[in-house]
């Protein structure tokens, strides 16, 4: 259930709170009085794409925030399920933050996408607004409703259906790619057989291909590296009087002589010949490493020539040798499946025969289980409708079959109605006017309702084209449905609000424009009679100013507080002028 609905700077909304209750909620007035604000708020609310220019004053922040209580189990494991933890006592509180055409999203505090705000309020609130109801124009949302409101059953069938299909698909692509005549496939065959010849007389092994190349590049580079190492040996080795292992020779055979005279220099002595015993060692491993740097000719022929190899095969057939290995995996089957080409296809269309039998006895189950849904929901709608005015409706789908299946099944369903006696049945898409769509989305809703788990329904202007008695029948129903949801609904019809639980006459966006409007005239007035006192020495002439600007604010604060009042009493007047008593209908 929506407890509360709060807005700061958005549209013409300086601040405004609006607390909602269980059952019908009505908000009415004059249009312009700031009910499509609340209704624009909730559509913020729940994710949908922000209007341009929605911020009122644009160098301060826009703020919507949405507060629900949810108690339903299954919608609480079902927003878990989306990774947003309800409060202790089953609250989720939206929010949406706008700076500089920039929104932060949070739910319960933690920051979300557009996309999984949308996701959320999708289990708590379902809004119908005049755009809505012109789905049923379109032939294809039939079956999306019908699919909801058996979701339960029809599910699991889709799921097989869609999984029958995607194997079918796969197969059916499958014998495309390999259907050819035999000249291009012995072309193939010879193909496919050099490539794997290639690469399997290649050898090459995991990792030669870093191997090769890093010897490749000692190579190359030994002339500059041997040069290098030999400066570097001459430096620490015994080479020259002056070298680093002589010289430390020398120092150990100095301290050698006094070591015994001090413990102190003993132990100064021990780590120079640590020293001397590690840069012997490195000496000994740096000439090592020139040894073996010394290559001959035919041996740098020989890494040049195996990488020139590997970098062929790689070149042709995967940019590392973990993809040549895949490649000639594939190419193997290939080769094997075009080797047995008639075995191979008599295989495959075996198969393909069989899922797609599998896919036509999943998609008949599931047309049969639509039909079967069909009936109750049409029974259901007709029903609501006849509680709506239509007194001889008749109501049904009609169940056509596609060519070919698909992901979805075989069925391509509509609805049909005669709402006269005698007149023949025709598709919805094609008959219904704008307040007979009005009814029947109602009508639609109000089974779907019973369906769902979702808390709220919102009704922006359900009264669109339809007045008098079928008002009275439009706010009955809307009464029915609000004793197990939660209804929020915009409305000009005294029918409809006097049926109203909670109703909310939006006088107060009236009262906030009559504050801001004499504010603005106010102060447009003063300044202009201060420019004047200014100019004006005469103290007699001052004072006739001042009295006059008395008088002209007077004045046109009591011309706005009447045009004001006018506007407050008309709500008022509209909603209370021939109201119906609430039905128990």
């Amino acid at each position: 259930m929506l407890l509360n609905v709060h807005i700061k700077n958005i549209a013409l909304i300086d601040d405004a709170n609006v607390n909602f209750t269980d059952n019908l909620n009505i908000l009415t007035g004059e249009t312009g009085a700031g009910k499509s604000i609340i209704m624009g708020a909730l559509k913020i609310g729940m994710g949908d794409k922000l209007p341009k220019d929605i911020v009122r004053e644009p160098d301060k922040e826009g703020f919507c925030q949405l507060l629900f209580l949810v108690d339903d189990p299954q919608v609480i494991e079902q927003i878990r399920d989306l990774g947003v933890e309800p409060s202790e006592d089953g609250e989720i509180l939206i929010t949406r933050r706008i700076n500089n055409s920039r929104t932060i999203n949070t739910i319960n505090d933690m920051a979300v996408t557009a996309a999984k705000l949308r996701e959320v309020s999708a289990l708590l609130i379902d809004m119908h607004t005049q755009h809505q109801q012109q789905t049923l124009l379109k032939k294809a949302e039939h079956m999306k409703l019908l699919d909801k409101y058996g979701r339960a059953s029809i599910d699991p069938l889709k799921q097989k259906v869609a999984e029958c299909h995607r194997e079918y698909v796969t197969l059916r692509r499958e014998m495309d790619e390999l259907s050819m005549d035999e000249a291009e496939r012995s072309r193939k065959v010879e193909f496919l057989k050099y490539q794997i010849a290639e690469i399997e007389s290649a050898n090459i092994k995991t990792g030669e291909d870093e191997d090769v190349e890093h010897q490749y590049n000692r190579m190359v580079n030994s002339r500059d590296i041997v040069a290098a190492a030999s400066d570097v040996y001459s430096v620490t080795g015994y080479e020259s009087f002056s070298s680093a292992g002589n010289e430390i020779g020398r120092a150990l055979a100095s301290m050698k002589g006094i070591k015994d005279l001090d413990g102190e220099i003993d132990g100064l002595y021990s780590q120079l010949e640590n020293i001397d015993a590690l840069l012997n060692d490195f000496n000994v491993e740096l000439n090592d490493y020139m040894q073996s740097m010394d290559f001959d000719d035919s041996e740098f022929r020989s890494v040049e020539s195996r990488l020139d190899v590997i970098n062929d095969i790689k070149g042709k057939y995967g940019s590392t040798v973990e993809e040549v290995f895949k490649y000639l995996e594939d190419s193997r089957k290939e080769y094997e499946r075009l080797s047995e080409y008639d075995e191979y296809i008599a295989g495959l269309s075996d198969k393909i025969k069989k899922v797609e039998k599998a896919m036509l006895k999943a998609a008949d189950a599931l047309t049969a289980e639509r039909q079967r849904q069909a009936e109750n929901l049409c029974r259901d709608i007709r029903d609501a409708l006849a509680d709506l005015s239509f007194m001889e409706v008749r109501f049904d789908m009609v169940f056509d079959r596609l060519p070919e299946c698909t992901a979805n099944g075989i069925d391509d369903c509509y609805f049909v109605i005669s709402t006269n006696v005698g007149e023949k049945m025709r598709p919805l898409y094609d008959v219904a006017s704008g307040g007979e769509l009005s009814r029947i989305m109602l009508a639609i809703k109000s089974c779907m309702a019973s369906e769902d788990n979702i808390g709220t329904l919102v009704f922006d202007e359900i009264d669109v084209g339809i007045s008098g008695r079928a008002a009275q029948k439009v706010a009955e129903k809307m009464a029915v449905i609000s004793r197990s949801h939660q209804v929020i609904s915009i409305t000009h019809l005294p029918q409809i609000a006097a049926m109203a639980d909670a109703s909310y006459g939006k006088s107060l966006f009236h009262v906030e424009r009559y504050q801001e409007r004499v504010a603005a005239k106010g102060h447009e007035l003063i300044n202009r009679y201060d420019a004047r006192l200014a100019a004006e020495q005469d103290p007699a002439a001052r004072k006739a100013l001042r009295q006059q600007a008395n008088t002209e604010i007077a004045a046109m604060l009591q011309k706005e507080t009447d045009d004001t009042l006018d506007k407050v009493l008309f709500e008022l007047s509209s909603q209370m002028k021939n109201a119906y008593s609430r039905s128990d209908a």
